[in-house]
């Protein structure tokens, strides 16, 4: 029945079989959370970019959708969530750098609430419509600038960035709760690590998980 709906909105290349060469090569990879994967499975990756590049949608490689921006690789997508999910889960989750809102999507089936915010207007504004025509309703959406985070909502269970910067920024130190895990890529292009920072009553627990690459944090919006 996929297959047929994939096959008249004219997508093409999103059947079982080829999302199942992807979660296989996740598993390859070390994902390890079958509810991580499955939602991986689930999320229809093709209706987050162009038409043109649908027929890519399930490779394992970030793809651009436009405005300098990219969608993440799955397996980036696949090792935040399931890093975050292992610590805590079912709260409050801070999103900073909505894009196209794929991730946002994977999120959404594990936190009760998201706050997501992003810089580009015009982005945002597609993604809203994206998520909401694909029934998600338990997400919370503002345009402003990640620097600043979303302090009216906070503290927040977890925070999860998808942009890299040299240092972490102190509003979203301060917007994370007592135990509360944030993770995002830190470093500047080409020497870039995700890192794992767990807030504890006075100070905070940092443990790398290995190498990426994002776009940079860009201020302001």
């Amino acid at each position: 029945m996929r297959d047929q709906i994939d096959k008249n909105l004219g997508i093409g290349m999103t059947s079982d079989r080829t999302r199942s060469r992807l979660i296989d090569r996740l598993r390859e990879q070390g994902i390890k959370s079958e509810d991580v994967l499955e939602k991986i499975r689930s999320v229809p990756r093709h209706l987050f970019v162009d038409e043109a590049l649908a027929s890519r949608a399930y490779e394992d490689t970030a793809l651009p959708i436009g405005l300098g921006q990219t969608i993440s690789q799955p397996y980036i997508v696949a090792r935040m969530t399931e890093a975050l999910i292992s610590l805590t889960q079912g709260g409050r989750i801070l999103e900073i750098g909505t894009g196209c809102g794929y991730q946002t999507a994977i999120l959404s089936g594990f936190f009760k609430e998201i706050y997501t915010v992003e810089r580009i207007n015009s982005l945002l504004v597609k993604t809203k419509q994206r998520l909401r025509s694909m029934g998600i309703y338990n997400i919370h959406f503002r345009h402003g600038d990640g620097w600043e985070g979303w302090g009216k909502y906070g503290p927040y269970d977890a925070i999860i960035v998808a942009a890299a910067a040299a240092e972490v920024p102190q509003h979203l130190l301060e917007q994370l709760s007592i135990g509360g895990i944030l993770i995002m890529p830190l470093g500047p292009a080409g020497n870039q690590e995700l890192v794992n920072i767990r807030r504890n009553n006075d100070h905070y627990e940092s443990k790398k998980l290995g190498s990426v690459s994002f776009v940079p944090l860009v201020k302001g919006k």
